[in-house]
């Protein structure tokens, strides 16, 4: 079912000489200024009346109509997967996404994905762009992820993630045992030579990664990542270039070798841990109707725990053997 957009303002005198995309672009800053433009250029934006050009410029005084439709979003299968809610209001919902469930449908997985299970949730979310997924993780990256349920609150929360204002802290377990926190500043893009991957590439788009030391093990080292921006699989991506690939990363970690001296319990572990040992640990962001500033920390998965044990047990067991 469709929704019907109906909003009407006078143009102050404070914009007079700005074109008509600038200015409802700033009168309603609660949809994207792309939304905006198509429905001028669809007719759906009329001034005193009439219809208007993109670029055409207003003096003041002007009466701005907008008679618009959304229409619902390709249509998928709303499928009853549960969902860990962590929060939920009027307009948006933290979920705590599990190993191993893709964000959206894509060739080979149109069902099953996190975007079918939101459609069973809030059938209303079928109205907002991308089932009002913000921002992905991988299939196999756990953890935080918001969701917006209105067009709205959708648009307010694509700002923040591109002003970044929006806090993401991830945990994850890299394979080597580093001597120091740093940052990667390294532009990415589609790998050159593997299409499936992505890389660290000249004139790629500006990639930026904090990371800080947890605790080191003999081989790996547990870590605290913050991302300043948010490109396909950055963590990932940097921490290779940096030659600290990420544990369990079959894509972007090399072949796999077994560290030396590792105990039987360490080898079952690792060779049973078959996903990169990624975490969203952390997301905090501006309320997009309060303002509030709201943040959540959820604890990691049972694997990635079970590994972190299994990794401090090694350290324990051969410095007890030292002695």
């Amino acid at each position: 079912m469709s929704e019907k957009i109906e909003l009407e303002v006078i143009v102050p005198g404070a914009l007079t000489g700005k074109r008509l995309d600038q200015i409802v672009a700033q009168l309603f800053s609660e949809f994207s200024r792309s939304r905006l433009q198509s429905w001028i250029k669809e007719g759906f934006v009329t001034v005193d009346g009439k219809q208007a050009k993109t670029r055409e410029k207003l003096y003041g005084g002007e009466r701005i109509v907008i008679n618009a439709t959304v229409e619902p979003m390709e249509e998928h299968l709303a499928e009853d997967i549960p969902l860990d809610i962590i929060y939920e209001d009027d307009d948006i919902l933290v979920v705590n996404k599990p190993a191993g469930l893709v964000v959206h449908p894509a060739v080979g997985n149109r069902t099953g994905t996190l975007l079918n299970a939101l459609l069973h949730h809030f059938p209303d979310i079928a109205m907002v762009p991308r089932a009002g997924i913000v921002h992905r993780l991988d299939m196999d990256t756990t953890g935080l992820m918001v969701v917006a349920k209105t067009i709205q609150a959708q648009t307010e929360l694509v700002g923040q993630l591109q002003d970044r204002s929006m806090g993401r802290e991830y945990e994850a377990v890299a394979q080597g045992v580093m001597t120091g926190g740093g940052c990667v500043e390294e532009p990415i893009a589609r790998h050159p030579k593997n299409r499936l991957k992505m890389g660290v590439v000249k004139g790629g788009k500006e990639a930026v990664t904090h990371y800080r030391l947890l605790e080191k093990f003999r081989n790996h080292t547990h870590i605290r990542l913050k991302l300043e921006t948010g490109r396909t699989h950055q963590i990932r991506v940097h921490m290779a270039h940096i030659n600290y690939p990420l544990a369990g990363d079959q894509l972007y970690g090399g072949r796999f070798r077994m560290p030396k001296g590792a105990t039987e319990e360490v080898q079952e572990t690792l060779l049973g841990f078959k996903r990169q040992a990624l975490h969203a640990k952390k997301l905090e962001l501006w309320h997009p109707s309060s303002r509030e500033l709201m943040s959540w920390e959820i604890d990691l998965p049972e694997d990635f725990q079970l590994l972190l044990a299994a990794l401090e047990r090694d350290v324990k067991d051969y410095d007890d053997y030292e002695y």
